[in-house]
């Protein structure tokens, strides 16, 4: 007969048993969080870059191996978060990607509605919501104001940075680097304006002040704005244009509503 084998024999083999099971599950969820993390990090590369990028230039943007990064955008690809365009082997973000940022925007209009109504209900001036969109603010809601005479933008339609109140405040929400960046993209060809006077107002901006465009982008319009950054990252700006014929004699009022509206808001 074998030999029988003691409780405590029993007991031990039982906690060898669950030491081992437990270590394998630890390692099993640092590596799926790992997995994770490495292919956030190839979505927010692409995010960054939009022009596309091959396997390889993934691979060295990311510091990972080849295969590894092979692996990861064919498993992103299956979902429909990257997309591959044949033939020109440009990894891009996909659709589900799109998706669900339309989803975030949505969201982010439903939070900020009422905070557009009510500087609209003060100050019966129209009210705006844009979001960084690459080089450009894209126009993604709008509330009409009460006033006959009005300006309104069209919903879609994309505007500059540095020209404009929203884009002014969004390049505020960037790093100087980033921001000096899209700045120079946007002046080459037509320097309308010194880089230095630009990068004045984008500086008293992050030191607290509203962003000002005073017949800058359109000729007989003025506008004051603020951004604001969500936990995605996305940059949004809401502002208020004005008729620049009515400008002189509202922009005390509408700046005291504009801040004390953006102090009401918390992200």
């Amino acid at each position: 007969m074998g030999k029988i084998r003691s409780l405590k024999d029993v007991l031990t083999q039982r906690r060898k048993n669950w030491s081992t099971a437990l270590n394998r599950q630890d390692t099993q969820r640092n590596q799926g969080i790992q997995v994770i993390s490495r292919a956030a990090g190839i979505l927010r590369l692409l995010g960054q870059d939009t022009g596309g990028l091959s396997l390889g230039q993934i691979a060295g943007r990311v510091k990972l191996p080849r295969s590894t990064v092979q692996r990861i955008v064919a498993a992103l690809a299956v979902e429909g978060f990257i997309s591959t365009e044949k033939g020109s082997g440009g990894i891009r973000l996909g659709p589900e990607i799109q998706s669900l940022a339309q989803a975030a925007a949505s969201d982010m209009r439903d939070r900020l509605r009422p905070i557009m109504r009510r500087i609209a209900d003060e100050t019966g001036e129209t009210v705006d919501l844009a979001i960084l969109d690459g080089a450009r603010m894209l126009f993604i809601d709008q509330i009409v104001g009460s006033h006959r005479l009005r300006t309104v933008s069209s919903i879609g339609e994309s505007f500059p940075l540095t020209t404009t109140a929203n884009g002014k405040a969004a390049l505020a929400w960037m790093d100087a680097s980033k921001a000096t960046s899209l700045i120079l993209a946007e002046l080459e060809g037509d320097p309308a304006k010194p880089l230095a006077a630009i990068m004045s107002e984008i500086e008293d901006i992050r030191q607290g002040a509203l962003a000002r465009d005073e017949n800058e982008h359109t000729e007989g319009v003025c506008a004051i704005g603020f951004a604001l950054k969500d936990a995605g990252g996305d940059i949004y700006a809401i502002s208020t244009p004005v008729p620049s014929t009515r400008y002189p004699r509202v922009k005390d009022r509408l700046t005291e509503t504009m801040l004390r509206n953006l102090s009401d808001l918390s992200f």
